[in-house]
């Protein structure tokens, strides 16, 4: 054990690292405060809340940014101090511990400017993002950008309100672009993509946000897309999403699915039901994703987020695990392969709330997908236990609005009742349509009905209403009609 006094930055580090919750830093520094320990490592190892490993492995991550943040800042000072014999090292040193404020009495999750965000630390070194990269990210975020695309042999590019757009004419060499992209990456994601051709991460810049990030090779050369990630969980409200879907955060046990194409924002409703339970229960959340995108600090509830690849090998293995961690809520990135959904379903029997999305892109399709990825000599059984676990599917699009401004959601909402249950269990989905139809009692939507209702506002205009629904005789104004 280390004999120096940890600073708060250990703690800072240990809890975005997903190996400590707040409540527990909250509790070892105040047990620090009032004497009870020698240092902050050596009590959070006491109580088992971290190993000796974790411990050590914090530590040298905690090395790696002071003493970036020492060289940063000599030589910032370097030309206004030259030769005046200030010791830039050690004044550097203490401002990182003055420029922490409250984490050792409140246990603020926060980065600060003048340090590098502890989120960012992962394994092997923290990546230094090039300035040329920061530029175009900065461009992105101001301009309202989800996505930020840099292609070889191509402008930067960003999707805004859904439609993609050029930044300028100015191509990005593949060079420039490879350059770029790899300053976002630690040695041991450029192993990764060294040797795979891509790789997935998430990633904190300072002053900028979080961002999902997939760097891969191409014909060109290197590309890469930053997502936008909010810096706090999004609610209902903030992304258009009708409050009645909090009452599907209200089910102890059973299994609730957000669904829908890639870029239709799963992501973010999912944090939003999840910021929920986190705020209303006094629970254990634990989630698993690929990366883990939205920081869902503890408040009411313990939560732990596991990154495949990062702190897990695959989702299946986090999940055989995760029965025996003691979660309330199971929150699942992205229901994959059979394992990974035969484990949900398991979970969700047993007495778990588990949260989850899937790449489908109807409720209708969800339980086809979800009963089909397994054998058929199993499906019986597989359609018996979904019918009795699962509890709701949110299937969602993001459509341009009229104004040009954004998108809105447009929802189809299945409700898992008796009847709904029944034709699950006797393979008759193509029936729950008109369930769908006649459910809005029970807070069952259509997608097309969801559709019709935004055109009839004036929030999204007919052509877009069309592409997207599955009749277009149910659109207003639609030939037929």
């Amino acid at each position: 054990m280390p004999s120096s006094r940890p600073t708060p930055l250990l703690g800072r580090i240990a809890l975005h690292l997903g190996m400590l919750t707040m409540d527990q830093l909250a509790e070892a520094t105040r047990e620090q405060a009032q004497g009870r320990g020698p240092n902050l490592g050596t009590i959070l190892v006491e109580k088992g809340w971290i190993s000796e490993a974790q411990l050590q492995k914090i530590l040298r991550a905690r090395e790696q940014i002071v003493a970036r943040h020492r060289a940063e800042k000599a030589v910032e000072s370097a030309d206004a101090d030259e030769g005046s014999g200030t010791d830039v090292g050690a004044s550097s040193a203490a401002a990182a511990e003055v420029q922490s404020p409250g984490v050792a009495t409140q246990a603020s999750p926060g980065p600060t400017a003048s340090l590098p965000d502890p989120r960012r630390v992962a394994m092997g070194n923290p990546a230094t993002p090039s300035s040329a990269l920061l530029a175009a990210l900065k461009q992105g975020i101001e301009r309202g950008a989800s996505d930020i695309h840099i292609h070889s042999g191509a402008p930067l590019r960003l999707r805004v309100g859904g439609r993609f757009q050029a930044v300028g004419d100015q191509p990005i060499s593949g060079d420039e672009a490879e350059a770029m992209l790899l300053s976002a990456l630690n040695d041991e994601q450029r192993g990764v993509f060294e040797e795979c051709g891509e790789v997935d991460l998430a990633c904190g810049v300072a002053s900028l946000g979080r961002f999902r990030v997939n760097v891969y090779r191409q014909q060109r050369g290197t590309d890469g897309v930053f997502r936008s990630i909010p810096d706090r969980p999004p609610t209902l409200e903030d992304l258009g999403l009708p409050s009645s879907l909090a009452k599907f955060t209200n089910y102890h046990q059973g299994l609730v699915l957000v669904t829908g194409p890639a870029n239709c924002g799963k992501s973010s409703t999912l944090a939003a039901l999840v910021d929920i339970i986190n705020e209303e229960r006094r629970e254990h959340i634990l989630t698993v994703e690929d990366p883990v995108e939205v920081i869902q600090p503890s408040k009411r509830c313990v939560v732990n987020q596991r990154s495949v690849g990062r702190h897990t090998e695959s989702f299946a293995r986090a999940l055989r695990a995760a029965l025996r961690e003691d979660p309330d809520v199971i929150v699942i990135g992205e229901l994959r392969d059979l394992e990974t959904i035969s484990l949900a379903l398991t979970a969700a029997e047993t007495g778990h709330l588990v949260l989850g999305t899937l790449h489908t892109n109807s409720s209708i399709r969800t339980l086809n997908r979800i009963i089909g990825v397994f054998p058929a000599d199993q499906q019986d059984q597989i359609r018996s236990m979904v019918s009795e676990s699962l509890r709701a599917v949110v299937s969602q699009r993001l459509v341009p609005s009229a104004d040009g401004k954004g998108r809105v959601p447009a929802l189809e909402i299945l409700v898992v009742n008796k009847a709904v249950g029944n034709l699950i269990r006797e393979n008759k989905t193509f029936q729950i349509q008109s369930i769908l139809q006649t459910g809005a009692s029970q807070g069952m939507c259509m997608l097309d009905d969801s559709l019709s209702q935004l055109v009839a506002q004036g929030t999204i205009t007919r052509d877009e209403a069309l592409i997207h629904c599955d009749d277009p005789k149910r659109i207003p104004g639609a030939e037929g009609n």
